[in-house]
């Protein structure tokens, strides 16, 4: 991608993984195992994306997102998405789940240069969801 003037401009993604342990039960057409209630180990991807480094040479402060992204799990972990708010009426599936999470961890999160959030979440180690938030409007 190159500037308007023809310089090469950059890209810079950067990563941060989490867990939890939490429970689910499915609404509407399911299987009937889905149906009854049941625990995923949930691995959690941040991935934030942007243009321009700060200047100690970083997008963001990885251990600052590692903090914000470990204590919105704590919130989640050993619970019954079903039972929370945020699931209130819609099936608590990964990608409502990573939904949540996204809406929730942008609004945790302060530096400015950060054009994109995504949330990736994985319910088995092959199967995952991926929500995006385009921020280039400003919400980081």
């Amino acid at each position: 991608m190159n500037d308007s003037e023809g310089r090469a401009r950059f890209s810079y993604r950067v990563a941060v993984k989490g867990n939890l342990i939490a429970q689910h039960y499915l609404i509407g057409e399911a299987p009937e195992l889905e149906k009854q209630p049941h625990s995923h180990r949930y691995v959690v991807e941040v991935q934030l994306e942007g243009f321009a480094l700060n200047d100690q040479g970083y997008l963001i402060d990885i251990d600052d997102v590692e903090r914000h992204l470990n204590d919105l799990l704590g919130a989640y972990r050993d619970k019954t998405l079903n039972d929370l708010p945020e699931f209130r009426d819609v099936n608590p599936s990964i990608e409502h789940l990573a939904r949540v999470l996204c809406t929730a961890l942008s609004g945790r999160l302060t530096t400015p240069n950060i054009e994109a959030l995504a949330i990736r979440v994985w319910e088995s180690a092959h199967v995952w969801a991926l929500c995006r938030q385009d921020l280039s409007c400003g919400s980081v």
